[in-house]
């Protein structure tokens, strides 16, 4: 992903709210089963880290990133992420 691609997404992320939350327990299968679901239908989210969770932002970055989906940006405890879909309601054309 180039980044003036990357730089669109953030731009469309801007306007939407934090959809998940990672918190003490850290990322299970459910949760990851979930957000891909969630990426199928919309393609653009982010996920809010609360304070209390013991994992770093490096290793939830490696997990979404083994698991397919593209870590658009990680500011402050917010990650954003990205799944091309063929099923989503409205899918984002990337320049």
């Amino acid at each position: 992903m180039t980044g003036k691609q990357k730089s669109y997404l953030r731009g469309l992320a801007q306007t939407i709210k934090p959809t998940f939350q990672i918190g003490k327990d850290g990322i299970n299968d459910n949760m990851l089963t979930d957000i891909r679901n969630y990426l199928n239908k919309h393609e653009l989210m982010k996920i809010s880290v609360l304070q209390n969770c013991l994992m770093e932002l490096d290793e939830i970055e490696e997990i979404f990133t083994d698991c397919g989906f593209t870590v658009v940006q990680i500011i402050g405890k917010t990650v954003i992420l990205y799944m091309r879909s063929k099923n989503a309601i409205n899918p984002i054309i990337l320049p």
